[in-house]
């Protein structure tokens, strides 16, 4: 059983290069001439297939795993037939959206998959019924799949108003920005947590969650959403709620560190440095995310945030790479799901500088970009950042197919 999740690991490792491959393909258009394929088109199948081929296929298997020891085998396996089917609904995205853009194809595809994600859904909660041991991950995980569910709802209105082409641009980008809310700040981050979570309870005996943590994160989430919808003109009441959601985020993170502060001198010296590295690298980008977050609910920041593409971007990555796929890997590498070795550590350190670089140029870009200044040679330095981050996703997944057998992962 350890071997086919060694292999469904692998499976998500070369997911993340042909990420990373778009992305390098995306950002040469950008700065070069390449007449071949449309930019949007490359857009909707990079991220369609990092939410789903990468980040879900990912978050998915990782949960399984926890699973896989408290359930018989025959309730196991209907799980990687979900595993297998989110990869072809995956995979037809990605090949869909690159040919046609939206179209029936890769509306099938994302529809398709969505349908995985509610039966995977309703297979967990099923399962976890049956569970009788102390859980500390589950809450955390049932938050994840609701708000990954929920986010449908942004999908399906998308889809609507490209296929009627009854097109409003207010309409049109609240959906997508409703979207990309429910599974960054929704199913993806609550899923990282209730995977720290695990780990925090199984390798510190006697860990004690604060307790004010998951409600106020929970009932923080949705209106965050009005976070991504500053520029409409919303009511008054809207506004001021969406403010207090900014601050208890940040306040819950801060308990949270707090918390886990209590309990770190009893694990420090456990932990590798690279270790150190990987999760005060995740940790620090969640915090300036949170506090970014805070700062977009003063207007005028808010409308030069959204009034500048870059400033989006550079936000979206952030979350995307230097929290939730840094998070990834950082727990793969921890936990022994991916091979240790010097080479391993040298493709990590390769990806999470790039995304480091990615980050840093599109800040100054975007400041600079208040003034209508341009920066020389930003396009071609962006470029060369996506050929470091797709490097160092190859060399991973080349390091981890080539070293040896896995060390056996930690048990769950």
């Amino acid at each position: 059983m350890e071997n086919r999740f060694s292999k469904y690991v692998n499976f998500s490792l070369f997911n993340l290069v042909i990420v990373a491959l778009f992305g390098v393909v995306m950002r040469y258009k950008i700065g070069f001439e390449f007449p071949f394929f449309d930019q949007k088109s490359l857009q909707h199948a990079h991220s369609h297939f990092a939410f789903s081929g990468w980040i879900s296929q990912t978050i998915i298997l990782l949960i399984i795993h926890i699973l896989f020891r408290k359930l018989s085998p025959s309730h196991i396996t209907k799980y990687f037939k979900i595993l297998n089917l989110n990869l072809v609904c995956a995979y037809g995205m990605l090949i869909a959206f690159t040919v046609q853009g939206y179209g029936p194809v890769s509306i099938f595809f994302s529809s398709s998959s969505i349908i995985i994600s509610f039966k995977f859904g309703y297979y967990f909660f099923k399962d976890v019924k049956t569970l009788k041991d102390f859980y500390p991950g589950l809450k955390w995980f049932k938050a994840a799949i609701i708000f990954n569910l929920l986010s449908s709802v942004g999908t399906f209105t998308l889809a609507y108003t490209l296929i009627s082409k009854d097109i409003h641009q207010d309409v049109y980008l609240a959906a997508v920005y409703y979207y990309l809310h429910f599974q960054y700040n929704g199913w993806f981050f609550f899923a990282c947590m209730g995977l720290l979570a695990h780990q925090l309870h199984n390798k510190l005996p006697g860990y004690s969650e604060d307790k004010q943590v998951f409600p106020m994160f929970i009932f923080s989430c949705i209106p965050a959403y009005f976070l991504s919808t500053l520029w409409l003109k919303l009511p008054m009441w809207i506004y001021v709620i969406t403010v207090i959601a900014a601050i208890v985020q940040v306040y819950a993170w801060i308990r949270f560190l707090v918390q886990f502060r209590k309990y770190y001198p009893s694990i420090k010296n456990e932990l590798s440095t690279f270790t150190k590295y990987l999760f005060i690298f995740v940790g620090f980008a969640l915090s300036i995310k949170l506090t970014l977050q805070l700062f977009s609910t003063i207007p005028y920041l808010s409308k030069l945030a959204f009034g500048f593409r870059t400033i989006v971007i550079a936000y979206l990555h952030l979350v995307l790479l230097a929290i939730i796929s840094t998070f990834l890997l950082s727990y793969l590498h921890t936990f022994n799901f991916i091979k240790s070795g010097k080479l391993i550590k040298s493709s990590l350190l390769l990806f999470t500088g790039g995304i480091f670089m990615n980050e840093l140029i599109l800040l100054i870009q975007g400041i600079a970009s208040f003034s209508y200044t341009l920066i020389p040679l930003a396009n071609e330095m962006l470029f060369g950042v996506a050929v470091l981050l797709f490097a160092g996703s190859l060399l991973l997944l080349i390091a981890n197919l080539s070293e040896g057998d896995r060390n056996k992962s930690t048990e769950t």
